[in-house]
């Protein structure tokens, strides 16, 4: 499935941001998982920090000093590379300088980001660089929004072909924020009206789609009988990740709908998960507020290994077109942090080793990876699963 290809860089991936809590968990995955004669390296702005995460590595990657307050460190790391995964995070504050560098040097750009309002600049302001010099940059490769990206695609591979589809997403989890995953919510609450204008732009820029329709509207409250559960819409990137996915590929039909949802069993608690996020809402919008919820957990904490052993994933799909329904499921462990880990590092090497679909600028997970990446997570024990078909 993979192959290793004669670098023209130094190395075939950079990890950026490689000793924070979800960067030290890629790192460990890599260093298990990597084949023989991959060239990677941990990049950071803690010299110290990279060597003694080096020494617990077993001394396998090389070590890259950079910083995100330093253009021109970051433009070195990009030029070095032939991939780079970042875990630097709220991308919206510290991520662009990577972007432009990587499109810039044509280097495949990976990153966690949940952020629409990063994800829509970083479009409007280097998806045309990228697509003249190669590169491709990818964003949202953890649990935002790989499973629910590659799940949708793996559910309308089980419809047929040229008719309209619509599919749905139910997500269940047990699982805990870490800091950084924190902060980067809080930070998108209070801006709300930059992530609009975000968005704006976007739509400006992006050409129309002529002879197809694809749409993710939010939908509404309601009991789900096809999951059981009370479906809640969930306005998180991944939907928009998916519709770009349809939009960029023909194999989703000539109409196609998503709606993406939280499943809840009980009424209360879905009641009680909805008040919980206005009041969070609300308290993001005033700097004392948001400055004590920081203060709570801050970025680079997270769960320990007990607390993410117990921790789960499963987001189930409902798709319907010509005639067909077909109920599947993508399913693992820890979602924020074991499980995003291994998509982030298997990303990097789908990018760096897979034969795959000539593509630049930015795309999804989906256009970028597709059936490789699919491959690659069901063998790393990620559950893609037809449940019934009707």
């Amino acid at each position: 499935m993979s192959r290793l290809i004669e670098p023209d860089r130094a190395y075939d991936i950079v990890l950026f941001g490689a000793t924070g809590f979800v960067g030290e968990l890629t790192a460990e995955y890599l260093a298990a998982h990597a084949p023989e004669g991959l060239r990677w390296a941990i990049a950071g702005r803690s010299a110290g920090k990279l060597e003694r995460l080096r020494e617990r590595l077993g001394g396998a990657p090389g070590v890259l000093r950079a910083d995100v307050t330093d253009p021109d460190s970051v433009r070195e790391l990009a030029g070095q590379a032939r991939v780079v995964a970042s875990t630097v995070g709220p991308y919206i504050t510290y991520g662009e300088d990577l972007v432009a560098a990587c499109a810039d040097a044509g280097t495949d750009y990976l990153d966690l980001t949940g952020e629409p309002e990063f994800v829509d600049l970083m479009y409007v302001r280097h998806d045309a660089r990228a697509r003249e010099t190669g590169a491709r940059l990818v964003h949202a490769c953890g649990f935002d929004s790989v499973p629910h990206d590659l799940g949708a695609y793996f559910t309308v591979k089980q419809l047929p072909e040229d008719v309209p589809l619509r599919v749905e997403g139910f997500v269940r989890s047990r699982a805990m924020f870490s800091g950084g995953t924190f902060a980067s919510a809080l930070n998108q609450f209070a801006r709300g009206r930059h992530m609009l204008a975000a968005a704006r732009e976007r739509r400006y820029h992006e050409p129309r789609l002529m002879d197809r329709r694809v749409e993710a509207p939010l939908g509404a409250p309601r009991f789900a009988k096809e999951v059981g559960a009370w479906a809640l819409p969930l306005p998180t990137i991944d939907a928009q990740v998916v519709q770009r996915s349809a939009r960029a590929l023909a194999r989703y039909g000539p109409d196609f709908r998503y709606r993406h949802y939280a499943a809840v069993e009980r009424l209360p608690v879905a009641l009680g998960g909805v008040a919980g996020v206005s009041v969070l809402f609300a308290a993001a919008q005033l700097p004392p507020a948001r400055r004590w919820l920081s203060d709570r957990i801050k970025p680079g904490e997270g769960p320990d290994a007990e607390r993410r052993a117990k921790s789960w994933f499963s987001v189930r799909f409902v798709g319907e077109g010509g005639g067909r329904r077909v109920y599947t499921e993508v399913s693992g462990g820890d979602p924020g942090y074991g499980e995003t880990a291994k998509m982030l590092a298997e990303s990097a090497l789908s990018l760096a080793l897979d034969e795959l679909p000539k593509t630049s600028g930015q795309v999804t997970p989906v256009v970028a990876m597709g059936d490789a990446l699919l491959e690659r997570l069901s063998a790393a024990g990620i559950t893609f699963r037809v449940a019934a078909v009707r």
